[in-house]
Formats: C-alpha cells, sequence, structure tokens
C-alpha cells in the first residue's frame, strides 16, 4: 500500500498537486481541509468545533482532526493507498496516524514537501483568495498567521518523518507540471 505525506506551508500547491498524483497512482486523497469544510457545511458537531479555530487561522486540535481523519479513511476498506493532504500538522497527529495505519496493516510510505519561500506563499494564497472566494486566503494577516503557525507548530512534523528517513523535499516553484514530475520521481523512489 502507498501511503504518501504531501507536505508543506498553506498556499504551496498541495491540494493542486493531490489531485493529478490521486489519478497516478490510484490513492484515495485524504485532505484535512476538505474534510473540515464538509463538515463545517454539513453542520456537524466537530465540524462547528473546527470552524472556531480555523477562522481564527489557528490550528483545528488534535482530536478532533484526528477523529474526522479516521472516521474519512474507514470509508475506503480496498484502497491502493492514501495520499494525506493537510495532515499531519502536529507530531502528536504523526504519531497517531502511525498508530491508525499500523492497525490497518500498512503505514506511511514517505513525506514528500513542497517548499516554496514566504512571499510566494502570500502571492498565491491572496490569489486564491479571490479566486475562490474563501475568507481566510483574503486577509493578510490571518494569511501570516497561518505561515507563522505553520513554521511554528507544523514544521516540526518534518523532523518526525526525517527520524525515520521517510522525508523528501522537492521545490515547488515551477509549472503544475514541472512540480509533478518532480512530485512523481521522489514517489517512484519509495514505492
Amino acid at each position: 500500500m502507498l501511503n504518501i505525506v504531501l507536505f508543506g506551508p498553506p498556499g504551496a500547491g498541495k491540494g493542486t498537486q493531490s489531485e493529478k498524483l490521486i489519478h497516478q497512482y490510484q490513492l484515495v486523497h485524504l485532505s484535512t481541509g476538505d474534510i473540515f469544510r464538509a463538515n463545517i457545511k454539513g453542520g456537524t458537531e466537530l465540524g462547528n468545533k473546527a470552524k472556531q479555530f480555523i477562522d481564527q487561522g489557528q490550528l483545528v486540535p488534535d482530536e478532533i482532526t484526528i477523529g474526522m481523519l479516521e472516521s474519512e479513511a474507514d470509508k475506503y476498506p480496498d484502497a491502493k493507498g492514501y495520499i494525506f493532504d493537510g495532515f499531519p500538522r502536529t507530531p502528536k497527529q504523526a504519531e497517531a496516524l502511525d498508530n491508525f495505519l499500523t492497525s490497518k496493516g500498512t503505514a506511511i510510505s514517505g513525506m514528500i514537501a513542497l517548499e516554496v519561500d514566504e512571499e510566494e506563499l502570500r502571492t498565491r494564497l491572496m490569489i486564491r483568495g479571490k479566486d475562490s472566494g474563501r475568507i481566510d486566503d483574503q486577509d493578510p494577516a490571518i494569511i501570516q498567521k497561518r505561515i507563522d503557525v505553520y513554521k511554528n507548530e507544523t514544521e516540526p512534523v518534518r523532523d518526525f518523518y526525517m527520524s525515520q528517513n521517510k522525508y523528501t523535499g522537492i521545490n515547488g516553484i515551477g509549472t503544475i507540471e514541472e512540480i509533478f514530475g518532480r512530485l512523481c520521481t521522489a514517489i517512484d523512489a519509495i514505492k
């Protein structure tokens, strides 16, 4: 089973590249952002709790995130593998993901990180905010807070996977196809 953590800061292109990767490798895409939005739109209890944190540019607490993700993954018992987009965001979540996958008889194959500088991230997020109408991508203060939260709270997950020799960083600047090619090369090296 091929299980990939697609990693990178907000605006690095994880969602765009995930769509291409799921088709290339027949993976189930588990995006915490999509899962959160579906739960928020559906008005679920967990969705309402998550919305309070998202609206402030903060990370959703681990127990809410993990509960939603496990529930979603369980919907695909015959999956060839998963691409985790936006998860794990903390070392505690990485441990919980390892435990969950171990209970399913599998493990993370590798973490691939899209590396993009901050100025490019801010530009991409503002454009995405205008194009998509996402409020969290239209406010420069919230964008900066999301980048800072990523650097302070999420980047340590990289060390978790580095310690397992499962981390690969790739240049996240270029055309969508150039970046996709780099991702495929990295995934093919760990398959």
